[in-house]
Protein backbone atom coordinates (compact mmCIF):
# COMPACT_ATOMS: atom_id res chain seq x y z
CA UNK A 1 0.00 0.00 0.00
CA UNK A 2 1.45 3.30 -1.05
CA UNK A 3 1.39 6.46 0.99
CA UNK A 4 -2.19 7.71 1.04
CA UNK A 5 -1.44 11.41 1.55
CA UNK A 6 -1.60 12.04 -2.20
CA UNK A 7 -5.11 10.57 -2.36
CA UNK A 8 -6.18 12.57 0.69
CA UNK A 9 -4.94 15.82 -0.86
CA UNK A 10 -6.76 15.03 -4.11
CA UNK A 11 -10.06 14.29 -2.34
CA UNK A 12 -12.98 16.70 -1.91
CA UNK A 13 -13.81 18.08 1.51
CA UNK A 14 -17.22 17.23 2.92
CA UNK A 15 -19.00 20.40 1.84
CA UNK A 16 -17.74 20.14 -1.74
CA UNK A 17 -18.76 16.49 -1.92
CA UNK A 18 -22.27 17.08 -0.56
CA UNK A 19 -22.78 20.11 -2.81
CA UNK A 20 -21.74 18.04 -5.84
CA UNK A 21 -24.37 15.38 -5.14
CA UNK A 22 -27.32 15.09 -7.51
CA UNK A 23 -29.08 11.79 -6.70
CA UNK A 24 -29.03 11.11 -2.95
CA UNK A 25 -28.18 14.53 -1.47
CA UNK A 26 -31.53 15.03 0.30
CA UNK A 27 -31.50 11.48 1.68
CA UNK A 28 -27.91 11.83 2.93
CA UNK A 29 -28.84 15.10 4.62
CA UNK A 30 -31.97 13.49 6.14
CA UNK A 31 -29.86 10.74 7.70
CA UNK A 32 -27.26 13.26 8.87
CA UNK A 33 -29.91 15.43 10.55
CA UNK A 34 -31.72 12.44 12.05
CA UNK A 35 -28.69 10.62 13.41
CA UNK A 36 -26.98 11.74 16.62
CA UNK A 37 -24.21 10.20 18.67
CA UNK A 38 -24.84 9.57 22.35
CA UNK A 39 -22.82 11.44 24.96
CA UNK A 40 -21.06 8.15 25.73
CA UNK A 41 -20.11 7.73 22.05
CA UNK A 42 -18.70 11.26 22.01
CA UNK A 43 -16.67 10.59 25.18
CA UNK A 44 -15.29 7.37 23.67
CA UNK A 45 -14.32 9.16 20.46
CA UNK A 46 -12.79 12.28 22.06
CA UNK A 47 -9.35 10.70 22.75
CA UNK A 48 -8.96 10.07 19.00
CA UNK A 49 -8.61 13.83 18.46
CA UNK A 50 -4.99 13.56 19.67
CA UNK A 51 -4.21 11.11 16.86
CA UNK A 52 -5.21 13.65 14.19
CA UNK A 53 -6.61 10.92 11.98
CA UNK A 54 -7.86 11.65 8.50
CA UNK A 55 -10.29 9.73 6.32
CA UNK A 56 -10.63 9.06 2.62
CA UNK A 57 -14.07 7.79 1.61
CA UNK A 58 -14.47 6.14 -1.77
CA UNK A 59 -18.05 6.85 -2.76
CA UNK A 60 -20.55 7.75 -5.48
CA UNK A 61 -23.71 9.81 -5.43
CA UNK A 62 -25.87 6.97 -6.82
CA UNK A 63 -24.90 4.54 -4.05
CA UNK A 64 -27.58 3.88 -1.42
CA UNK A 65 -25.02 2.37 0.96
CA UNK A 66 -22.97 5.57 0.81
CA UNK A 67 -26.12 7.61 1.34
CA UNK A 68 -26.76 5.92 4.71
CA UNK A 69 -23.21 5.13 5.89
CA UNK A 70 -21.44 8.41 5.16
CA UNK A 71 -23.64 10.74 7.23
CA UNK A 72 -23.22 8.41 10.22
CA UNK A 73 -19.47 8.42 9.65
CA UNK A 74 -19.56 12.23 9.32
CA UNK A 75 -21.01 12.49 12.85
CA UNK A 76 -18.30 10.13 14.13
CA UNK A 77 -15.61 12.10 12.32
CA UNK A 78 -16.82 15.32 13.95
CA UNK A 79 -16.67 13.81 17.44
CA UNK A 80 -13.24 12.22 16.80
CA UNK A 81 -11.68 15.23 15.08
CA UNK A 82 -11.19 13.23 11.86
CA UNK A 83 -10.69 15.35 8.72
CA UNK A 84 -12.93 13.50 6.25
CA UNK A 85 -12.47 13.69 2.48
CA UNK A 86 -14.29 12.10 -0.45
CA UNK A 87 -13.23 10.54 -3.75
CA UNK A 88 -15.61 9.40 -6.47
CA UNK A 89 -15.06 5.68 -7.02
CA UNK A 90 -15.10 5.60 -10.82
CA UNK A 91 -12.69 8.54 -11.07
CA UNK A 92 -10.20 6.85 -8.72
CA UNK A 93 -10.09 3.19 -9.76
CA UNK A 94 -6.37 2.87 -9.02
CA UNK A 95 -7.14 3.41 -5.33
CA UNK A 96 -10.50 1.61 -5.43
CA UNK A 97 -8.90 -1.52 -6.84
CA UNK A 98 -6.70 -1.73 -3.73
CA UNK A 99 -9.88 -2.05 -1.60
CA UNK A 100 -12.01 -4.56 -3.49
CA UNK A 101 -14.71 -6.38 -1.53
CA UNK A 102 -14.08 -10.15 -1.60
CA UNK A 103 -11.16 -9.44 -3.94
CA UNK A 104 -13.43 -8.68 -6.89
CA UNK A 105 -16.17 -6.11 -6.23
CA UNK A 106 -15.81 -2.33 -6.30
CA UNK A 107 -18.36 -2.01 -3.50
CA UNK A 108 -18.67 1.34 -1.77
CA UNK A 109 -18.41 3.20 0.44
CA UNK A 110 -14.94 2.31 1.60
CA UNK A 111 -13.65 4.50 4.43
CA UNK A 112 -9.87 4.50 4.84
CA UNK A 113 -8.44 6.05 8.00
CA UNK A 114 -4.89 7.35 7.77
CA UNK A 115 -2.38 8.91 10.12
CA UNK A 116 -0.47 12.14 9.48
CA UNK A 117 2.22 10.23 7.57
CA UNK A 118 -0.35 8.82 5.13
CA UNK A 119 -0.30 5.29 6.53
CA UNK A 120 -3.55 3.35 6.71
CA UNK A 121 -4.66 2.79 10.31
CA UNK A 122 -8.09 1.22 9.61
CA UNK A 123 -10.53 0.42 6.80
CA UNK A 124 -14.31 0.07 6.92
CA UNK A 125 -16.94 -0.78 4.35
CA UNK A 126 -19.00 -1.26 2.42
CA UNK A 127 -21.64 -2.49 4.92
CA UNK A 128 -22.17 -3.38 8.55
CA UNK A 129 -22.99 -7.12 8.96
CA UNK A 130 -26.57 -6.43 10.09
CA UNK A 131 -27.16 -4.28 7.02
CA UNK A 132 -25.71 -6.98 4.77
CA UNK A 133 -28.14 -9.48 6.28
CA UNK A 134 -31.08 -7.12 5.73
CA UNK A 135 -30.02 -6.49 2.10
CA UNK A 136 -29.59 -10.21 1.45
CA UNK A 137 -33.07 -10.96 2.84
CA UNK A 138 -34.69 -8.16 0.83
CA UNK A 139 -32.81 -9.11 -2.36
CA UNK A 140 -34.00 -12.74 -2.04
CA UNK A 141 -37.44 -11.52 -3.16
CA UNK A 142 -36.13 -10.12 -6.47
CA UNK A 143 -36.79 -12.45 -9.41
CA UNK A 144 -33.78 -13.58 -11.48
CA UNK A 145 -32.59 -11.27 -14.29
CA UNK A 146 -34.08 -13.59 -16.95
CA UNK A 147 -37.53 -13.26 -15.38
CA UNK A 148 -39.79 -10.60 -16.97
CA UNK A 149 -40.74 -9.50 -13.43
CA UNK A 150 -37.08 -8.76 -12.53
CA UNK A 151 -37.16 -5.03 -13.32
CA UNK A 152 -40.29 -4.38 -11.23
CA UNK A 153 -38.96 -6.58 -8.41
CA UNK A 154 -35.61 -4.81 -8.46
CA UNK A 155 -37.34 -1.42 -8.33
CA UNK A 156 -39.32 -2.54 -5.25
CA UNK A 157 -36.05 -3.75 -3.70
CA UNK A 158 -34.42 -0.33 -4.23
CA UNK A 159 -37.47 1.51 -2.87
CA UNK A 160 -37.56 -0.72 0.22
CA UNK A 161 -33.84 -0.26 0.76
CA UNK A 162 -33.98 3.51 0.38
CA UNK A 163 -36.99 3.79 2.67
CA UNK A 164 -35.32 1.79 5.43
CA UNK A 165 -31.91 3.44 4.94
CA UNK A 166 -33.38 6.94 5.37
CA UNK A 167 -35.62 6.27 8.37
CA UNK A 168 -34.55 3.26 10.44
CA UNK A 169 -32.72 4.41 13.57
CA UNK A 170 -32.01 0.79 14.58
CA UNK A 171 -30.23 0.23 11.26
CA UNK A 172 -28.30 3.47 11.78
CA UNK A 173 -27.26 2.26 15.23
CA UNK A 174 -25.98 -1.03 13.76
CA UNK A 175 -23.89 0.96 11.28
CA UNK A 176 -22.59 3.21 14.06
CA UNK A 177 -21.62 0.26 16.25
CA UNK A 178 -19.73 -1.43 13.40
CA UNK A 179 -17.95 1.81 12.49
CA UNK A 180 -16.99 2.43 16.14
CA UNK A 181 -15.67 -1.13 16.47
CA UNK A 182 -13.34 -0.41 13.53
CA UNK A 183 -12.32 3.12 14.50
CA UNK A 184 -11.81 2.98 18.27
Amino acid sequence: MSNLNTWFEKAMNRDTYVESMEKHKESLERVYMGFQLSDEDKQNLAPLKEKKLRAISLTADWCGDAMVNLPIFMRIAEAAGIDDRYLIRDENLELMDQYLTNGTARSIPIIILIDQDGNETAKWGPRAPEVQEFVNNLRANVPPKEDPAHEAGFQLFIEGLTSRFTADADLWNSIKQDLLKTII
